[in-house]
C-alpha cells in the first residue's frame, strides 16, 4: 500500500514521519512519501496513480483542487470548501475527499483548553483558516474575525465560515486589526508576525499556532513567555493525522507513537 503527501512546498512536512511511525508501531507493511505537486497538477498526478495507492494527505495549494476532482465528497469537506484527506473508494475506482482539519483543530484545542469559546480572531484567510474557524463553530463559536491582507482574496474562505448555521464573520486589515474572543488562530508564516500582532494576542484566553516549522515561531514564544495556554501545528498535525490514518489504513492510528516521532524530527531540525 502507498500513500503521501502531496503540496508545494512539502520539504518540510512532517507527515512522513507521523505515518511511518504509526505503520512501524503497527507492523503494516506500507510506504509513505513527500511529493511534491504544484498548483494545477493535481488532478492529472492523481490520475497517474496505480492501483496500490490507498490515500493521499493534501496540503497547499491544492486543498481546493483536491475538492474538485473528488468523486465523493465528505459533509465536512464540502462545509470548508476543501480537502486535505483524498482516500481510494473500496472498488477501486475514484476517489473521496474528506478533510481531517476540522476534527483534529477541535481535538487539538481540546487538549490544551477546556474553557468556553464564545469567539474567536483567526489570523490569515486561506484553507487553513476555513477549517479552524469551523472547528471553532463547532466548539461554539457564534463570531469569527479573519485578519486578512486581501479583503478580497478572503472570500472563499468567508463564504465557507458563513456556511457554519448562525455563524457571524467579519474581516479587517491584518495590521491594526483588534482581536476579539477567547482563541486566537494563527495561520500565517512566522515572517509575517509582527510585534504588534504578536503583543496583540496577549488578550486571548488561547493562542493557536498552525505553524510548526520553524519553532517556534514569534507568536507561539511569546505566548509561552506569557505561560498562555498555547495550541500548536504539531497538535494540529497529529490529531488530523490520527483521522487519515484510520482512513487509509483501517486501523486505529497510534496517537502517541505519531507524536513522539513528530516532536523528535522537530527536535532535530
Amino acid at each position: 500500500m502507498r500513500c503521501a503527501v502531496v503540496g508545494d512546498p512539502i520539504a518540510h512536512s512532517l507527515s512522513p514521519v507521523l505515518h511511518r511511525a504509526g505503520y512501524a508501531a503497527l507492523g503494516l507493511d506500507a510506504s509513505y512519501d513527500a511529493i511534491r505537486v504544484p498548483a494545477g497538477e493535481l488532478a492529472a498526478f492523481v490520475a497517474g496513480l496505480g492501483p496500490e495507492w490507498r490515500g493521499l494527505s493534501v496540503t497547499a495549494p491544492l486543498k481546493r483542487e483536491a475538492l474538485e476532482l473528488a468523486d465523493t465528497v465528505s459533509a465536512r469537506a464540502e462545509l470548508a470548501g476543501g480537502a486535505n484527506t483524498l482516500v481510494r473508494s473500496e472498488t477501486g475506482f475514484g476517489w473521496t475527499a474528506d478533510n481531517t482539519d476540522l476534527p483534529g483543530a477541535t481535538a487539538a484545542v481540546r487538549e490544551r483548553y477546556d474553557g468556553p469559546v464564545g469567539a474567536a480572531t483567526i489570523v490569515g484567510a486561506g484553507a487553513t483558516a476555513a477549517s479552524t474557524g469551523l472547528a471553532l463553530a463547532e466548539l461554539g463559536a457564534c463570531t469569527i474575525r479573519l485578519l486578512a491582507r486581501d479583503r478580497a482574496r478572503a472570500a472563499e474562505t468567508v463564504a465557507a465560515l458563513e456556511r457554519h448555521p448562525g455563524l457571524e464573520v467579519d474581516v479587517v486589515p491584518i495590521e491594526g486589526g483588534a482581536i476579539i474572543g477567547e482563541v486566537v488562530v494563527s495561520t500565517v508564516p512566522a515572517a509575517a508576525q509582527s510585534e504588534v500582532l504578536v503583543a496583540a494576542t496577549a488578550a486571548a484566553a488561547v493562542v493557536f499556532e498552525v505553524v510548526y516549522d520553524p519553532w517556534p515561531t514569534p507568536l507561539a514564544a511569546a505566548a509561552a513567555a506569557r505561560s498562555q495556554p498555547l495550541v500548536s501545528g504539531l497538535d494540529l498535525l497529529v490529531h488530523q493525522a490520527v483521522l487519515q490514518f484510520a482512513m487509509f489504513t483501517g486501523h486505529d492510528g497510534p496517537l502517541d507513537a505519531m507524536r513522539a516521532a513528530g516532536e523528535r524530527a522537530l527536535a532535530a531540525r
